[in-house]
């Protein structure tokens, strides 16, 4: 191992190292202990001692072996060549690990997250002469063909600069200068396609905008009632086999984000080996091309090094970020938040710290908002917009909420899909609670929304969930009394909420029409199901029997439009209204016309 030594293992704990004689390190660099190199990183200096967080097994590792620094800290390389890869926690490509180690990872192996003998085209988009910026553009390269790479200069850097040299357009290697640059002061900088950055150093931004467009998922009861905004944050609570992946997996293939960032921290390595084989066949709905052109994957199980799964998350933002300085919507799943906080807890053990509440370390609330602070819309310093949204699942011990990881998310994002255990044994999927539930983006997106609706969205929103909660209510009384004991007013309400449920709530993930709702159907369904709720209440009034607008053929039309009506045809949902209109015409001249 070449470099210079910074110390020598005094105690091995696991994960955590204790070094001695330590001579020259600082806090937060990158070290390589042992002669096989496994990497670390330095997290407490005391006098000549130092803590190192290790990121692989130490077994082997003996009192007396050297340590070596770096100088720099635990850092992600940013270039083309990351969309379609699968990564580990501190960004080692797990295919060209494999081809190297075979199906176990060698410890102490190194290589480079991207390609570096790859060619790239770059179409250079500045001339010599220019002046140029941190975040400016000085060229484009092809990564996918949805994802237009933008080369640009490293946001490290400060100050303006002079275009001294651009290499023309042609096939480049990432590590090849493609530009020199001059300061004011004379000092020239070589530029390549590749840049580094700390994995826990926000990339920086001119300035943070407004969320007031939303991340379209496709699933209604996530769109309609409890929408994110793109740069918004979520969390997903719920026991195990309540949704939580299937739901994340459902969002990662059909929302409008431009790039994909999917965290596997901490899970079974049976489900993530199903994300891997699943994610490259399956087709991005808008090109038709695989999904894997807009994907990143980093996969940290349960069964890998505990302090890797504790820098995944901030691997998997960090590449985010670089995607949005270009002007990219990204979604980051990440599943899941507890296991995260599980390494902290592990982690903060084995150093000793004090202990809070169940374990988890005093600084657990920190650590969460640090996180979910780095999602938000920005406006770059290359002046494009760009998003990060993060959707966390969360997987607290026996589905208890009062949990201290999701209780400390639950402070830190502004929006909630709870997952529920009784939906989900009910096979409704998704399993989200509309009781349970909230968003706070509401009022901010409520104009993209209403200017699509005719300005219907945030009233028919509002009053759905307000017979939602009648109906809880009205159940109550249902288990004390019966049905019978109620009006047929009352009735009606319930009918309509469980038509509401199985019509509009619950997707069938497997079927080719329902698995995905665009805006327009979502909100024509909306409307179509409270016009219906009018009608019959009207009717009802009226003297109408609520048995007979049950059994009108329309009604039934109406629970099976989710499978019969495809997007794109959202004029046939307007058809289905005219045709509830005349029934109930229809209706009510048999009825208290006379």
């Amino acid at each position: 191992m070449q470099g210079r030594i910074v110390g020598k293992v005094k105690r091995v704990n696991g994960p955590v190292i204790l070094l001695k004689g330590i001579t020259d390190a600082r806090m937060m660099e990158l070290v390589h202990v042992g002669e096989m190199g496994i990497v670390g990183e330095i997290v407490k200096l005391n006098g000549d001692e130092a803590t190192v967080q290790v990121y692989e097994d130490t077994t082997g590792i003996a009192p007396g072996d050297n340590v070596y620094g770096t100088q720099m800290s635990l850092s992600v390389e940013l270039a083309p060549g990351l969309i379609g890869n699968i990564y580990d926690g501190i960004q080692r490509p797990l295919e060209e690990i494999r081809k190297v180690s075979g199906d176990f990872i060698s410890r102490g192996i190194s290589i480079d997250a991207v390609d570096h003998e790859k060619l790239w085209h770059f179409k250079p988009s500045v001339a010599a002469g220019d002046e140029v910026a941190p975040g400016m553009v000085l060229g484009t390269v092809a990564e996918t063909g949805r994802v237009n790479h933008k080369i640009m200069v490293p946001s490290s850097l400060e100050g303006e600069y002079s275009v001294v040299s651009i290499a023309s357009e042609g096939e480049y290697k990432v590590t090849d200068e493609i530009a020199l640059i001059v300061d004011k002061k004379g000092n020239n900088v070589h530029l390549t396609m590749i840049q580094r950055w700390p994995i826990r150093v926000p990339r920086p931004v001119k300035s943070r905008l407004s969320l007031e467009v939303p991340l379209i998922t496709g699933l209604r009861v996530i769109d309609s009632l409890f929408p994110l905004a793109k740069g918004g944050t979520v969390a997903i609570p719920g026991g195990f086999g309540t949704g939580k992946t299937m739901t994340q997996h459902s969002i990662a293939q059909w929302c409008d984000a431009d790039i994909i960032v999917y965290i596997g921290c901490g899970e079974r390595g049976n489900e993530m080996t199903d994300v891997l084989r699943e994610f490259p066949h399956l087709v991005d709905p808008r090109t038709g091309q695989s999904l894997m052109e807009r994907t990143i994957l980093i996969a940290n199980t349960s069964n890998m090094p505990v302090s890797a799964r504790e820098a995944s998350i901030y691997t998997g933002i960090t590449m985010a970020e670089y995607y949005r300085d270009m002007g990219y919507s990204v979604a980051i799943m990440a599943d899941s938040t507890s296991r995260w906080a599980e390494a902290l807890r592990e982690l903060s053990g084995r150093m000793e710290e004090m202990p809070a509440e169940e374990g988890f370390p005093a600084y657990l609330p920190t650590r969460i908002a640090e996180f979910y602070e780095r999602a938000g819309r920005m406006l770059s310093l290359g002046g494009f917009e760009g998003s990060v949204s993060v959707i966390g699942a969360v997987s607290p011990a026996g589905g208890d909420f009062s949990e201290p990881v999701t209780q400390h998310t639950k402070r830190f994002v502004r929006c909630f899909w709870a997952l529920d255990r009784q939906l989900a044994n009910a096979r409704h999927y998704p399993a989200i609670s509309w009781l349970d539930s909230y968003s706070e983006y509401v009022d901010e997106i409520k104009k993209w929304w209403n200017d699509k609706s005719g300005g219907q969205w945030l009233e028919n929103r509002k009053r759905i969930l307000e017979l939602l909660q009648r109906e809880v209510r009205l159940n109550q009384i249902v288990k004390l009394v019966g049905n019978d004991a109620l009006p047929d007013s009352q009735n009606f309400i319930l009918e309509v909420c469980s038509l509401f449920k199985t019509a509009f709530l619950q997707q069938n993930a497997f079927d080719e029409i329902d698995r995905y709702c665009e805006p327009e159907k979502q909100l024509k369904m909306l409307s179509l199901i409270l016009h219906y709720y009018d009608l019959g209440e009207d009717a009802i009034a009226k003297g109408v029997p609520m048995v007979k607008i049950k059994r009108l053929s329309v009604v039934s039309e109406i629970a099976r439009m989710r499978f019969n009506i495809p997007n794109g045809k959202s004029e046939d949902v307007d058809k289905l209204s005219l045709k509830l209109e005349r029934s109930m015409m229809q209706l009510g001249s048999l009825y208290g016309e006379d």
